[in-house]
């Protein structure tokens, strides 16, 4: 094996396993270039998630979706990053025993900073859309299985996360709206 320079920085969060990404980004008059994923690199870090799926969404200022997370032998770990536009990415600690159980971890994701979020089975996971258009992407270790899916609602002040911005502002699915409240949630990780 041919050994590879590391050209990214892991930060660690305060939640085990949630780690934030920054890869180098290289710049010049054309533009920039930016390793994306590299199964080594990624896997020397600590994140040996075999991904399975790639997701996209596009959405506009103001939109918050979340807390989603699948349930049982569906669960998947994310490693997730805004293309376009600026979001603040937010993972919420559902492993029950966990120190951090219901604490959540943010981080602003754009397409400047080129940050990554890798989220591991066992979190919930959200965003807010701060720019007025995002371009989300999703790298997910296993597929969407639409009867496992889970959530929490975004509000919940049990969890009291600060979405920046203004909850007038929202614009929530209708589905999103529905979830329960962590104290309420039928968890099963």
């Amino acid at each position: 094996m041919r050994k590879q320079e590391n050209i990214m920085k892991v930060e660690t969060t305060p939640l085990e396993g949630l780690l934030v990404i920054e890869p180098d980004v290289f710049r010049d008059q054309r533009g920039f270039f930016t390793e994306t994923y590299n199964q080594e690199r990624y896997a020397a870090a600590g994140i040996t998630a075999r991904f399975v799926q790639d997701n996209q969404s596009m959405s506009c200022y103001g939109v918050v979706r979340g807390l989603h997370f699948q349930k049982g032998e569906w669960m998947q770990a994310k490693l997730v990053s805004c293309v376009v536009g600026r979001v603040l990415d937010v993972a919420v600690d559902l492993r029950k025993g966990s120190k951090t159980y219901g604490k959540w971890f943010s981080v602003e994701l754009n397409d400047e900073n080129h940050r990554q979020l890798f989220i591991p089975r066992g979190f919930a996971h959200g965003f807010s859309v701060l720019s007025e258009k995002a371009i989300f992407s999703y790298k997910c270790d296993n597929l969407y299985n639409k009867q496992s899916e889970g959530g929490v609602r975004l509000d919940d002040e049990a969890i009291g996360i600060d979405w920046r911005i203004p909850q007038q502002d929202w614009i929530i699915s209708d589905k999103d709206r529905l979830h329960p409240f962590l104290k309420d949630a039928k968890i099963e990780l």
